[in-house]
């Protein structure tokens, strides 16, 4: 049979460097890039906790001198965007370095788009919107979840509308990801559930969605294997370097499936109580991701067959629906296992929201990565089934 004519992108950033100690070679990193002074973009928590300090001495060590904005919030806004432009222009910074999770990866990805063209970032909302790259851009990373640090994508709220803005451009990626699970022992175990859903969220719906292919593939599969084998070890004891190094692979692995095959309905939905109601991306993900597999079951049964295979279901002798739907229930079983809330309820989302929820999530471009066509009932039916 004939192919119909299809190209597939591969985008993820130039250097990665991954393992203990890795965060040792920043200051030489930001020499390669010819960076003289950064902008090290991070969160209050980062910055009280000395973390950020500690950056900037490596970075200052080799020659690098560097200004923290430490203006990164959870689910990250055009307003600390704007701060964050601010203080790199007054102080004539020529390259990024972000630290911390998704949200300080995304404010930085942010200031960039600003900081080489002309506009508010609300002006750049979109698929490939810009025209120029960013300046040298190196994302250190301290969660293993949202593989920011190594996308080609980033999420920011409009702060006006409470919707969040996806931006999506092969000139957003890092130049430079460093993942140095060392950086993540102090994680709290509720942190590191939630991300680490997080990133089993990125591979199943990378598996499942419309670009899938075989890197996308095999990247997935290797990420979702990762994740219920070391996310409940991680969780259970932060300082097992094993299980945070084994994940923080297991992140990047599934960022780099989502971010070239896409994903779908979980996060077209697990976006909106991030933006509406300042919900944590992470564990909105994790409890809407067996409502959104099992919807999409009818599309691909095979598929998520073999998900529930990654996930260590014993698949023998089943069909391919019976088999998927044993999946689903592996991944409610290790969502609980790790601590997450069972419904929207429980982390304050009301069912007088639904109905905004809904009509957001069907604008989403993630839906249109989706294995199966989606109508705004169904996303109605979806939040309701999963309060």
């Amino acid at each position: 049979m004939a192919l119909a004519e299809q190209v597939y992108n591969f985008y993820i950033p130039a250097i990665t460097k991954m393992g203990i100690g890795a965060v040792k070679e920043l200051g030489p990193c930001a020499q390669f890039l010819k960076g003289t002074k950064a902008l090290l973009v991070t969160d209050k928590g980062m910055a009280d906790l000395g973390v950020a300090d500690r950056m900037k001495q490596l970075l200052e060590v080799d020659g690098v001198q560097c200004v923290i904005f430490s203006g990164a919030e959870p689910n990250p806004t055009d307003l600390n965007v704007r701060a964050g432009i601010k203080v790199y222009r007054e102080n004539n910074c020529d390259m990024l370095v972000s630290l911390g999770g998704g949200s300080s990866h995304d404010c930085a990805k942010g200031i960039g788009i600003v900081a080489t063209n002309d506009g508010d970032i609300r002006d750049f909302a979109g698929v490939d919107t810009f025209k120029n790259a960013l300046p040298p851009f190196i994302a250190i990373n301290t969660t293993a979840g949202t593989a920011s640090e190594m996308t080609s994508f980033a999420v920011i709220t409009n702060s006006d509308i409470h919707v969040k803005m996806i931006f999506a451009s092969p000139r957003i990626t890092a130049t430079i990801a460093i993942n140095d699970p060392a950086l993540m022992v102090g994680l709290p175990a509720p942190l590191t559930a939630s991300t680490g859903m997080d990133a089993l969220t990125h591979a199943v719906e990378a598996y499942v969605a419309a670009l899938a292919n075989p890197v996308t593939d095999a990247c997935a599969i290797a990420a979702i294997k990762l994740i219920a084998e070391y996310l409940p070890q991680a969780v259970a004891n932060g300082s097992n370097l094993e299980a945070r190094d084994k994940m923080a692979y297991a992140e990047y692995l599934a960022g780099m499936a989502f971010s070239n095959a896409g994903i779908g309905i979980v996060h077209a939905m697990a976006h909106q109580p991030g933006a509406l109601l300042n919900k944590p991306h992470g564990v909105c993900n994790a409890i809407l991701l067996p409502h959104g597999c099992s919807f999409n079951l009818i599309a691909c049964p095979q598929r998520y067959a073999d998900i529930a295979q990654a996930m260590g279901v014993d698949t023998t002798g089943l069909m391919p629906m019976e088999a998927a739907e044993r999946g689903v229930e592996a991944i409610r079983k290790l969502s609980a296992a790790v601590g997450i809330p069972a419904g929207l309820s429980e982390i304050g989302v009301k069912t007088s929201d639904i109905p905004t929820l809904a009509e957001n999530a069907i604008k989403d471009i993630c839906c249109l990565f989706n294995p199966r066509t989606i109508k705004l009932d169904d996303l109605t039916r979806l939040y309701t089934e999963a309060m």
